[in-house]
């Protein structure tokens, strides 16, 4: 004990003792006090070693080339970083519900339309678009745009199909008409546009008109179809062959997406 604590304690001591204080209770009050002390003096310890240890680490890290000043910066940058990630996924997730939605639209119309290949069509996506395959043969003979009776019945049930599901009579409609690539020796519709855009007229007309026991009409509302000729501009199969040129004479019957269904179709398949 240096000179000045004999001192500081004689001090106490004194004005202990002549406070009233017995010896024991001086040295129970002394015994208190270097107690508290040493417990401060060990808190000190501990902050110096963590304020040593931290110097240390941020001497390492500098010599590996971590630049520590910038760290509190990098963490502000991460928590937005993450907000910002949080963000994306909930845009995500409501991005995916919607699609979802779309999907499932999709394919209720798909399952409906399936019905139709009973008598013979095919149902398909192309373009991004859902189409109903009409073979050219059927409903028409070589190079006229007058429909067949069996034609006929063919539409009529489709159009049988597409009036009885309020779904599918609120869509909108196009009838394309497509041929080979066999040029017309000229005639009435001097070309493949003329003879394609007149047999999808034709369609057109009979789906739109009024049905009766003579199989003359659709009844399909007129503003929901609307029709276009392609030519031999849009084949689907090998102009080369007779069998490719015959798929390829036909008319489709193209489900037109709406808005919300801008995508692509054949991810959903």
């Amino acid at each position: 004990m240096t000179k000045v604590r004999l001192i500081l304690c004689a001090l106490v001591a004194f004005s202990v003792v002549g406070c009233g204080y017995s010896e024991d209770e001086w040295k129970a009050q002394l015994d208190k006090y270097n107690q508290l002390k040493s417990q401060d003096d060990q808190k000190q310890q501990d902050l110096d070693a963590a304020k040593q240890r931290v110097a240390d680490l941020t001497a390492k890290l500098q010599a590996m080339g971590v630049n520590v000043e910038q760290l509190s910066t990098e963490k502000q940058r991460l928590s937005a970083s993450l907000d910002e990630t949080q963000r994306a996924l909930e845009e995500y997730k409501a991005r995916a519900a919607q699609l979802e939605q779309i999907k499932q639209r999709f394919e209720q119309l798909r399952d409906k339309l399936q019905k139709l290949t009973s008598l013979g069509l095919k149902v398909s996506i192309r373009h991004n678009r859902m189409v109903i395959s009409l073979p050219g043969d059927v409903l028409f003979s070589s190079g006229e745009d007058k429909l067949r009776d069996e034609g006929k019945q063919v539409l009529a049930a489709v159009a049988d199909v597409i009036k009885k599901d309020a779904q599918l009579s609120a869509r909108y409609f196009q009838i394309a008409g497509h041929t080979d690539n066999k040029p017309l020796n000229g005639g009435q519709f001097k070309d493949n546009w003329g003879l394609s855009a007149m047999r999808a007229r034709s369609v057109l007309v009979f789906m739109i008109g009024p049905p009766d026991a003579k199989g003359s009409g659709g009844g399909l509302d007129p503003e929901k179809l609307h029709c276009a000729g392609y030519g031999e501009t849009d084949p689907i199969a090998d102009n080369g062959t007779d069998a490719g040129r015959q798929t390829n004479r036909r008319v489709e019957l193209v489900l037109m997406p709406d808005v919300s269904e801008m995508l692509d179709l054949k991810s959903l398949i």
